[in-house]
């Protein structure tokens, strides 16, 4: 059908055309889902019908769309199955488990019934992915209506989705419906499910699940029937006497949908002041399969004291990172580890009060790096892991009170140093699915996303950069950020050119290693000599300490970065020393002071910068000159 919003939408394509980057021209397309759901919970299977209305606010004529089919994953000799056999070092969670499962344990979707605007249209499977051919095609500013039905089939959980995890979880359902695909400015991402990350359109969700009574359920969105429904969602209720009772949710400006639910959840929230309402879900009294009284007690203890610690992280990440825009976040015992989804998460419960905290602190500041800024998880994971690993060490270290902490990232510095001495260092800019071993991809995304940022910190310096990521969450929220996006806006805070530095750390894997080559002097000056040795470019803070203890720091911006940062250490004298060249691979500053009087020199003290062998960054002068005399 013709859309009546028409006039609407073509007003606001007109707005984000002069309002945002991705070059001038940004839009992204929209969903509304109405979504029934009959659960048959003993059988693991439910029906559905889904009604699902697209607008087309690109400016491109679409004649097919895709929906992606996450459950057909769980079927033996399907690419997620074929994957986790024969990758060099599978996940330990998957392995052959899909290739072993029976029949009434796998995961399925079977489309029955499949209209465009009221009219069949014809569609083909292809393992996790559907192409709909439209009988229509969808215009730019148009909408159209699609209605559907299916049944599906939840596989035993295995790899994120799924009934009875290791702890006794019943319904862990995430990716669990129909999904249309995303189409952007790259065109569609149709990619196959074989464990990665995830990539979803901007719109509204309507969505009724009819279960039995005996279950209580966690989702995204806002509960619609909460008196009806009780259980904790109301302080008085009348429950059903009818075997089966509906829960109807409603989700805005989110772009997917999950739920999870087991009849001995416990429900508790908590309030963050000026933010939103905190839900918990676990299982007060099976939180560990198998457990002793004592240790069950124990990680009972630990479920009831992590709102606290959650409701503070939530204060610290809106403070410095940008305000957590929605009302209401869930905690949900479930999954195979921890995984983010719009306003809430899976996370598995049976851990000590650290590694509870951490998965939870670090799944819900996803919601800035995935649920507010929806990066292509599968293009750019390393913004949606890297950006979350780095602000998760800052969080947890301020829950902790280790702030104090002269290197909190030194782990994702020692894990991107080990990958390459290793020799299995694979680019940023490869997609998800396409890393050549897990651990290419987990160092990658986690650990070389986060020094990304923290060296990106030492290039424009700390204030500036800080400013930046939450002018960076302010600009592109609700939106889909890439990563050009994000440099653009730490370019315009710091007012530098930083396209060299996204080449060589995102697009290749090109290293950092300078060293102190000589230090000549008389009894006027010193001349120091430094030297790159890889192929990587980078500015040089250098540190010199003198013999009475004082200390300068001679900076030497790189050329091609057209501007200087500004000075971060107010105690330490700054002196600003000529641009260097990047085609020059050494550099000779003369300091003014005699060699007598220098105690110790030193490249970038701070070690943000990920230099590959700091052996040769520092050299203390009585080393350096018995070392000198004995050759």
């Amino acid at each position: 059908m013709k859309s009546t919003k028409l006039f609407l939408t073509i007003f606001l394509s007109l707005f984000t055309l002069t309002a945002f980057g991705q070059g001038t021209s940004y839009w992204q397309q929209e969903v509304e889902y109405e979504m029934d759901i009959n659960v048959d919970a003993e059988n693991h299977q439910f029906t559905g019908t889904q009604k699902l209305t697209y607008t087309n606010n690109s400016p491109d004529t679409l004649r097919q769309v895709y929906y992606h089919l996450y459950f057909n994953a769980f079927q033996p000799n399907s690419m997620m199955d074929v994957r986790s056999r024969t990758i060099e070092d599978p996940d330990s969670r998957v392995r052959d488990r899909i290739q072993k499962l029976p029949k009434d344990e796998i995961g399925y979707h079977h489309i029955n019934n499949l209209t465009q605007d009221g009219d069949d249209v014809s569609y083909s499977v292809d393992g996790t992915v559907m192409k709909v051919t439209l009988n229509e095609p969808i215009l730019p500013g148009e909408s159209t209506v699609f209605n559907m039905e299916f049944e599906s089939q939840v596989p035993r959980q295995i790899r994120r989705s799924g009934w009875m995890n290791k702890e006794g979880v019943e319904f862990s359902m995430s990716q669990w419906y129909p999904k249309l695909s995303e189409y952007d400015e790259d065109g569609w991402h149709p990619n196959p499910y074989i464990g990665r990350e995830f990539h979803g359109v901007w719109g509204s969700f309507d969505v009724e699940i009819t279960i039995d009574r005996s279950y209580v359920m966690g989702a995204t969105g806002h509960l619609q029937n909460a008196d009806e429904i009780g259980y904790g969602y109301a302080e008085e209720y009348d429950r059903p006497e009818s075997q089966k009772i509906t829960w109807h949710w409603k989700a805005e400006n989110v772009h997917d949908f999950m739920w999870g639910a087991d009849p001995d959840f416990t429900h508790t929230t908590a309030q963050v002041p000026d933010g939103p309402t905190l839900h918990f879900l676990y299982q007060q009294d099976t939180v560990a399969v198998n457990a002793d009284k004592r240790s069950q007690k124990k990680l009972t203890k630990n479920w009831e004291r992590l709102p606290e610690y959650t409701v503070r992280a939530f204060q610290f990440m809106s403070k410095n990172f940008g305000k957590y825009p929605y009302d209401k976040f869930t905690v949900i015992q479930g999954g195979d580890g921890g995984m983010e989804y719009p306003m809430g998460t899976l996370i598995t419960g049976n851990r000590s009060f650290g590694s509870l905290v951490g998965v939870t602190v670090h799944e819900f500041i996803h919601m800035w790096y995935y649920g507010v800024l929806a990066t292509n998880e599968s293009r750019y994971p390393w913004m949606d892991e890297g950006f979350t690993t780095y602000t998760s060490t800052l969080t947890m270290n301020h829950l902790f009170n280790n702030e104090s902490t002269e290197r909190p990232h030194k782990r994702s510095y020692q894990s991107y140093f080990n990958i390459i001495e290793d020799g299995k260092q694979e680019a940023l800019d490869t997609h998800a699915d396409h890393f050549h071993t897990n651990r290419g991809y987990g160092t990658a995304s986690y650990s070389t996303g986060a020094v990304f940022l923290n060296q990106l910190r030492y290039i424009i310096g700390a204030e500036t950069f800080d400013q930046g990521m939450k002018a960076y969450f302010n600009k592109w929220e609700f939106k889909h950020p890439d990563g050009r996006d994000f440099l653009r806006v730490m370019e315009e805070e710091s007012n530098m050119v930083l396209d060299w530095y996204y080449q060589y750390f995102i697009e290749s894997t090109k290293h950092i290693d300078y060293g102190i080559s000589s230090v000549v002097g008389n009894d006027q000056s010193t001349h120091i000599t430094l030297e790159r040795h890889a192929l990587m470019p980078m500015p040089i803070d250098l540190m010199v300490t003198y013999q009475d203890g004082s200390k300068e720091l001679f900076y030497m911006p790189l050329r091609i970065m057209r501007n200087a940062k500004n000075h971060e250490m107010s105690d330490v004298q700054r002196t600003i020393k000529p641009d260097w060249p990047w085609v020059n691979p050494t550099y000779t500053l003369e300091v003014d002071a005699p060699t007598s009087k220098i105690k110790k020199v030193e490249i970038d003290p701070s070690q943000r910068m990920a230099d590959i062998d700091r052996s040769n960054n520092v050299i203390r002068m009585k080393d350096y000159i018995k070392q000198y005399k004995n050759n």
